[in-house]
């Protein structure tokens, strides 16, 4: 069953914006809420007097001194005033929160066309700031002093992972590839894949191919943050912001073709680490579950997916998780070439947030954006051929806030 025929009516995505990601010196985060909501206005063909609702995905958590921003977006437009506005926050998930809630905006049928935005300005703030900004998301770190801060969490799953699973990697025989070295290897592969990827998104970040060598070796230029991370395996601090406008129909002037709605899926996991299994990442499971099951489709369905790497070892469990192989066999999507830009199920070929950058509000709403380029052929030299149906997927902690949209061509 698919969201129209559960819901009776489409939600599309009917106009887009994206702002470069990396250290913006020169912008504000109030000139790149505005920048992306008058470019996804405009290309929605929609004008700002259309504009129903507005919803901004931002965490902040002390990042900036501003922590009321929702009626940012109304600097856009005179037509804006007085147009509901509300800020949502479920830390790095903070932008799909805000576009699942313009969802059932539309669906309840309380607003046509609904703006949503995601941002965030980091680089301002020192790497203390933004150490205890991002530690707030953790049930045991949160105001507690830590020198590996986030990293050091996902370096706990990496080890539970290679304790649990790791021995099968190394036994794979898989030798040209360089996978004698366990899990340290293929997590330098999937950071070696997005850098990659990321040489051909001009929102990027990071636009410097390093390969595989330089990303499984732990050296002066490519330090150990948290054993078994190195630098290359973690996301880097970022400035950025993305929006779109979701409507229930498209508009005569729009700029590109709109993208539909299939299906979407939410679920949060319990916050204490201790109720959690930590290479499990149950709840992002259940919100593929949903979302693949209000689309109708399963995983062999989807032409890409846009996930959420904050660090390498995530992108691995979501294999897993989202059904691409079976526990502790999410290596395998790597050695046979499944999530390259060729392979079966392409993975993150905007270059994930390990190239493209983790403005951590913006992330959620950029992966929506990235994804319906793709749909419409309009993603420049990140463009699949024949890309028909794709998913994005985005987590706020170690697997807690839970978010998957499956959207596809009109």
């Amino acid at each position: 069953m698919s969201l129209k025929e559960q819901f009776g009516k489409d939600v599309l995505l009917t106009g887009w914006g994206h702002s470069k990601f990396g250290k913006l010196t020169d912008e504000t985060l109030e000139s790149l809420i505005v920048q992306v909501s008058a470019e996804a206005i405009r290309n929605s063909g929609f004008e700002p007097r259309d504009i129903d609702e507005i919803y901004l995905g931002q965490f902040n958590s002390g990042m900036q001194p501003l922590g009321f921003t929702s009626s940012l977006a109304l600097q856009l437009s005179e037509d804006l005033a007085n147009v509901p506005a509300t800020r949502t926050e479920n830390a790095c998930a903070s932008g799909s929160a805000a576009f699942q809630q313009g969802v059932k905006s539309v669906l309840a049928g309380t607003a046509r066309n609904v703006l949503v935005i995601g941002a965030e300005k980091m680089t301002d703030a020192g790497a203390d700031v933004v150490g205890a900004a991002l530690l707030g998301a953790s049930y045991e770190m949160a105001g507690k002093a830590s020198t590996t801060g986030f990293t050091g969490l996902f370096a706990e799953v990496a080890k539970h992972y290679e304790k649990r699973y790791g021995e099968g990697i190394r036994g794979s025989g898989i030798d040209g590839a360089g996978f004698a070295g366990g899990l340290g290897d293929v997590l330098g592969s999937i950071a070696a894949k997005n850098h990659h990827n990321g040489m051909d998104n001009p929102y990027a970040q990071m636009h410097r191919d390093f390969g595989e060598e330089f990303c499984r070796t732990v050296s002066e230029k490519n330090p150990m943050v948290a054993e078994p991370l190195r630098r290359t395996d973690c996301s880097p601090v970022s400035d950025g912001a993305a929006a779109v406008v979701l409507s229930l129909g498209p508009a005569s002037g729009a700029a590109t073709d709109a993208v539909r709605l299939a299906g979407f899926g939410h679920a949060n996991d319990f916050f204490p680490a201790e109720r959690r299994d930590p290479t499990e990442f149950a709840a992002t499971r259940v919100s593929w579950e949903r979302a693949l099951g209000m689309a109708g489709v399963g995983i062999d369905g989807l032409d890409f997916a846009e996930v959420h790497d904050c660090f390498t070892i995530a992108e691995l469990i979501m294999y897993e998780a989202m059904g691409l192989t079976p526990r502790g066999e999410g290596s395998r999507a790597v050695q046979e070439g499944w999530v390259y830009k060729d392979g079966k199920l392409p993975i993150n070929v905007s270059g994930g947030l390990k190239a493209k950058g983790h403005p951590v509000g913006a992330t959620g709403v950029s992966q929506h954006v990235i994804a319906a380029m793709q749909l419409t052929g309009t993603a420049g030299a990140m463009q699949l051929p024949n890309a028909r149906r794709g998913a994005v997927q985005n987590m706020g902690g170690v697997g807690i806030a839970n978010y998957v949209s499956i959207l596809e061509s009109v």
